[in-house]
């Protein structure tokens, strides 16, 4: 059996037992190290920096830097729910960040522009309103 996370069950609002996810490799090619995320801890740098100087254009970088990360941290951390899902009487937690007016359109990191979605709902509210590559 999997080892057993202690969480926070918010509908309950009581601790409750959460089973881990189970390790597996990193998705670097060769390298074996388990993890419960996509990268180890060496190569989640490596493509996070990977990440940020091949697939933004330069404007979008200029926008997602590291100020960016820092909100958005915090505002995952402030709100851990994803917001489409709670309006559904679900409980998803929240995984990315979304600005309810893009940066592109004139929307700012505030959080009253910010919404916390899981990657589900990020997806579809993307493919819905469209996106920074596909308004062009």
């Amino acid at each position: 059996m999997g080892a057993i996370l202690w969480g926070f069950c918010y509908a309950q609002k009581v601790r409750c037992f959460m089973p881990r996810k189970p390790k597996r490799p990193c998705s670097h090619p060769g390298c074996p190290e388990l993890t419960e995320s996509r990268f180890c801890e060496k190569h989640a740098k490596q493509e996070a920096s990977r990440y940020e100087k091949y697939d933004r254009d330069p404007h979008s970088k200029k926008r997602y830097g590291r100020a960016w990360k820092r909100i958005r941290d915090r505002y995952i951390e402030a709100n851990p729910l994803c917001e489409e899902c709670m309006k559904q009487g679900r409980m998803t937690q929240a995984t990315e960040v979304h600005h309810i007016l893009p940066l592109a359109r004139g929307g700012t990191h505030d959080e009253s522009n910010l919404m916390a979605l899981c990657t589900p709902c990020h997806s579809s509210i993307t493919a819905r309103d469209g996106d920074r590559w596909h308004d062009r």
